[in-house]
């Protein structure tokens, strides 16, 4: 995994448009898994569109340093069947 902040954003900028499964911590041992396309990266923060289907809301976005300190974990699908992990 990455070590810096700028590291993680080089990796995440590597990675636009790709299909992703997020995890982040909730708070009060609440873990939340949603999955969606990694749309934009911007200096502080990047933004994932999440798959309708499944979510109540069309977009979020969260902090390199949410990466950094693994309150968010990151896992990008391959183009092929499987998996490829970037947390």
């Amino acid at each position: 995994m990455p070590k810096t902040l700028a590291d993680i954003k080089k990796a995440l900028d590597s990675n636009l448009g790709k299909r992703l499964l997020l995890k982040a911590n909730g708070g009060r041992r609440k873990t939340i898994e949603r999955s969606g396309v990694l749309a934009e990266t911007y200096p502080s923060v990047f933004v994932i569109e999440l798959d309708q289907e499944e979510n109540a809301f069309e977009r979020v976005s969260y902090s390199y340093a949410d990466v950094l300190t693994e309150t968010v974990e990151i896992t990008f699908y391959e183009e092929t069947a499987g998996q490829a992990a970037l947390s």
